[in-house]
């Protein structure tokens, strides 16, 4: 099972003393693989740490220097406009610890997930994420995939990324004895890669912008902070489609999709675009196979964990089904 790295009060106060005097600190809780604290300073402010252990043996390949992405976004959307906060420290030395430390601002507002909202709210929320997404995807990537070096899974081309993360995810699920369709995932990956060749400028796309990891204004319902960024990939706008919304099948949501334009963004002309179908669904096939692979590496237990499994086979499975009925691009 993925245990959090455990910190006590000293180590935690050594840690971020570069950043100032402790007060005290409170552990925050969500998320799977980090340890997270909200800290309180002397001087009166408040931040957030991250820290993740460096045994990785229970992460992805994908997942390899998490916590460097992490705070490389948070620099790179600095001056975008995209509300993230703003990184304060790091350590990836392990001289104190044998862990990676983040800390970064603590953002305003509350989480999106677990504040009621009624339809109309939700909508209003859903087109100002899309409004987030088009201002993360006019900052531009210096190669495309993953862009943590200890992962390996960068590339001069979309198309070449790509298929090194499904190769990448298709050896975790052989490592830990996961039985996958490979070579139908292959051939429907080699039949259509073709289709990733018009993406020829790499993006920041976040990949994980679900309701945990939005912060909102509860009264105006702008978005005030967006974090997490730890999964970070350079590539296909597209592809951010999918990670909001990681066990979706259905087209993407209308009232997002109308926000990004409204932004200047690209989405819905990607996605009308002669290869956003395809696109959309070899994004789809990529994350079904990371979220089949998660409960046996993580060490999920209980029913949930069957029917977490059981989803991602079943759009893994309507994924591999739909590319197999799109023709291949001549």
């Amino acid at each position: 099972m993925l245990t959090k790295f455990l910190v006590d009060e000293a180590q935690l106060t050594d840690l971020v003393a570069p950043v100032g005097r402790l007060s005290s600190a409170e552990p925050l809780s969500g998320g799977m693989f980090a340890t997270a604290y909200r800290l309180h300073f002397d001087d009166g402010r408040s931040a957030v740490a991250k820290i993740v252990g460096a045994d990785t043996s229970r992460f992805l390949t994908y997942e390899r220097g998490l916590l460097g992405t992490e705070a490389l976004t948070y620099r790179m959307l600095e001056d975008s406009g995209v509300p993230v906060p703003r990184v304060l420290h790091t350590d990836f030395t392990r001289e104190l610890l044998d862990a990676d430390l983040v800390v970064a601002e603590h953002l305003p507002g509350v989480p999106w997930f677990g504040h009621e909202l009624d339809e109309a709210q939700t909508a209003v929320v859903r087109h100002n994420l899309g409004a987030v997404m088009a201002g993360l995807h006019r900052v531009e990537a210096p190669s495309f995939g993953y862009p943590a070096a200890d992962a390996g899974l960068s590339a001069g081309t979309w198309r070449d990324a790509f298929v090194l993360m499904i190769e990448a995810v298709l050896a975790d699920a052989e490592r830990w004895q996961v039985a996958l369709p490979a070579e139908r995932v292959r051939a429907a990956v080699a039949a259509h890669c073709g289709a990733l060749d018009p993406v020829t400028r790499a993006a920041v796309v976040h990949t994980d912008l679900w309701e945990g990891n939005v912060f909102i204004d509860p009264e105006t319902l702008d978005i005030v902070g967006i974090i997490d960024t730890e999964r970070t990939l350079w590539g296909d706008p597209l592809h951010e489609l999918v990670g909001a919304d990681q066990f979706g099948t259905g087209e993407p949501n209308v009232d997002l999709l109308s926000g990004n334009t409204a932004a200047g963004g690209v989405l819905a002309r990607e996605l009308a675009s002669p290869t956003g179908f395809t696109r959309l669904q070899l994004s789809r096939l990529y994350f079904s196979l990371v979220l089949t692979i998660e409960p046996t590496m993580r060490g999920y237990e209980g029913e949930w964990a069957v029917g977490y499994e059981n989803g991602a086979r079943s759009n893994l499975d309507l994924a591999l089904v739909r590319l197999e009925a799109t023709p291949t691009a001549s």
